[in-house]
């Protein structure tokens, strides 16, 4: 059985088990700025619960556009998850992922490292503003507000995801919420939507789960420095896969297994992201070295999740047609 299947077998058993799951209704009064051990968590759940709860903004606005927490990224949480310990797998199935206002903001001009340096210093604008998006979520897309704008009107599809879920870094460090790792964090990759089950390497007692950074949508690389920042109502499922060790973020949807890798240089990001996807084929889908490096020179696809944070984030993916068991 594969890690990904066995990730989601866990959760059902754990579910249905002598143990009943629960649903968590949990209204957030504090966020923090860094992910760290040293955070008091804010509720213990097992795995197989389910918590209902909600996000701020970027910049710490709620669902009233009122300022309740700080830059960046204020986070909800953390939650202790019994059972986990240093060298499982956290496991998490996001079902709801919802803005919870009306507005949206982004920046509206390239960040650094996203188009040439002479562009940016000769030819762009040189004064960023900060724009408001119209959530319209019976049509399901957001417009820029502003009638400056050319042209107007300009107009996107909702899709709703999480700029930042992570568990408590290993070697006790706090690590600022603007910053992605091994352990998650602000991955800012715009595939982590409702239905996606997201895989984390536990390095504390509780794994301690914070979620928040919520964007209505985002495109690759995150190019203007943020995405449409927005608070969220979000809803996730919990799950414990025990003495499975991981090196960094994995994820699966239907039709895809993905691992994602964060560094600067972008390049070592892809080579985080590539080698953490050929562990994966070789330990649970019977590749060996040459049979994995064979299907990923014909079949690999990377996306970019962003090139404006401390640490880049690549991502790894295949798809799961080409990963019928071989033995």
């Amino acid at each position: 059985m594969s890690l990904s299947v066995a990730a989601l077998v866990i959760i059902s058993l754990m579910a249905s088990g002598s143990a009943v799951a629960e649903t968590h209704h949990f209204e957030p009064s504090q966020y923090h700025n860094t992910f760290s051990f040293a955070h008091e968590p804010v509720l213990s759940i097992k795995p197989g619960d389910r918590v209902v709860t909600k996000t701020i903004d970027a910049r710490g606005f709620d669902a009233d556009n009122e300022q309740v927490g700080e830059r960046p990224n204020p986070q909800t949480g953390p939650f202790f998850v019994e059972g986990a310990e240093p060298g499982d797998v956290l496991v998490v199935r996001f079902e709801k992922i919802e803005p919870s206002r009306p507005t949206a903001w982004s920046s509206s001009v390239l960040a650094p490292y996203t188009a040439d340096p002479a562009f940016l210093r000769h030819e762009a604008e040189r004064k960023q503003t900060t724009e408001t998006w119209d959530i319209d979520k019976d049509r399901g897309v957001a417009t820029v507000a502003s009638e400056t704008i050319k042209p107007r009107g300009i107009e996107v599809p909702l899709r709703p995801m999480l700029g930042c879920v992570a568990v408590a870094p290993a070697r006790k460090e706090a690590v600022a919420t603007s910053t992605p790792g091994a352990f998650g964090g602000n991955m800012d990759y715009n595939g982590l939507v409702v239905g996606t089950t997201l895989m984390l390497p536990v390095s504390e007692p509780g794994a301690l789960l914070f979620v928040g950074d919520g964007h209505a949508r985002q495109g690759d690389g995150e190019v203007v420095g943020n995405a449409l920042e927005v608070s969220m109502d979000v809803e996730f499922t919990v799950g414990l896969i025990k003495e499975q060790k991981i090196g960094w973020p994995r994820l699966e949807t239907d039709e895809y297994i993905m691992t994602l890798g964060s560094a600067r240089p972008l390049q070592q990001a892809l080579q985080h992201a590539t080698t953490e996807l050929q562990r994966w084929l070789m330990a649970d889908y019977g590749f060996d070295e040459r049979g994995s490096s064979l299907l990923f020179g014909h079949a690999l696809e990377y996306d970019i999740a962003n090139v404006v944070d401390p640490h880049f984030t690549v991502v790894a993916k295949i798809r799961k047609d080409f990963l019928t068991r071989h033995d």
